[in-house]
C-alpha cells in the first residue's frame, strides 16, 4: 500500500500540469454528451497510462540517445499540435454545439494520441520523474507503484470530465466559442514552441 500511495501522489503531480491533455478533455466535456466525454477521457487515460509506463521503463532515454528520433517527434508533433489549435480557433458557433457527437471515434483517438505521445516535453519529464523512481524500486515494489500512477490518471481525467460536464449546461454556444478560442490559442502556441525547439535542435536558429 505504501508504494501504491507513493505512485498515486506522484501520478497526480505528473498528470495535472500536462496542459494539452487537460485542455483536450475539458473541451470534450464542454462540447460533447457526458457519455462521449467519458469515452474521450478513457481514450486519453489509455494513452497517458501507456506513456507513463513507457517513461517508467525508459522510452525517454531513447530520445536522449537518438537525436534524429527526438527531431522527428518534435517536427511532426509540433505541426499536428498547431493544426489542432488552429482548427479549434476557426470553429464556428454553429459547429460547436454538436462537435462532440460528430467527431468520428477514430479522429478522437488520433487527437488523444497526438496530445499525449507527440509531446516530447511530457516524455522527457515523465522519464525524469518516473524513471528516477524506477531505479530505486525492486520489481515487487514497481508494480504497486505503477498501479498508483495509473490510478492517479484515472481519478484525474474522469474526475475532471465529470466535474466539467456537470456544469457544461451553463455554457451557451457563444461561451463555448470563447473556450475553443482560448484552448486553441494555448494549444497552437504550445505547438509553435515545440516547432521552435525543433529548429533549435537542428541548429537552424
Amino acid at each position: 500500500m505504501q508504494f501504491f500511495l507513493q505512485g498515486l501522489t506522484m501520478g497526480l503531480a505528473y498528470v495535472a500540469p500536462i496542459g494539452m491533455q487537460n485542455l483536450f478533455v475539458i473541451n470534450a466535456a464542454l462540447t460533447s454528451s457526458r457519455r462521449r466525454a467519458l469515452l474521450t477521457a478513457l481514450i486519453v487515460l489509455f494513452f497517458d497510462a501507456t506513456l507513463s509506463i513507457s517513461c517508467f521503463y525508459g522510452v525517454g532515454a531513447l530520445m536522449d540517445r537518438y537525436e534524429w528520433l527526438q527531431a522527428l517527434i518534435l517536427c511532426i508533433g509540433s505541426l499536428i499540435v498547431m493544426s489542432i489549435g488552429v482548427n479549434l480557433i476557426r470553429s464556428r458557433q454553429d459547429e460547436i454545439a454538436q462537435s462532440g457527437q460528430r467527431m468520428p471515434l477514430g479522429k478522437t483517438i488520433s487527437k488523444a494520441c497526438v496530445v499525449t505521445w507527440f509531446n516530447p516535453q511530457a516524455i522527457l519529464d515523465g522519464t525524469m520523474m518516473l524513471g528516477a523512481f524506477h531505479v530505486t524500486l525492486s520489481m515487487s515494489q514497481a508494480t504497486p507503484f505503477m498501479a498508483g500512477v495509473v490510478s492517479a490518471s484515472f481519478l484525474w481525467f474522469f474526475g475532471l470530465t465529470f466535474f466539467i460536464s456537470l456544469y457544461s449546461h451553463k455554457f451557451n454556444t457563444k461561451a463555448l466559442r470563447i473556450v475553443n478560442v482560448v484552448c486553441g490559442a494555448v494549444i497552437a502556441f504550445y505547438g509553435a514552441k515545440l516547432f521552435w525547439n525543433f529548429l533549435q535542435l537542428m541548429g537552424w536558429v
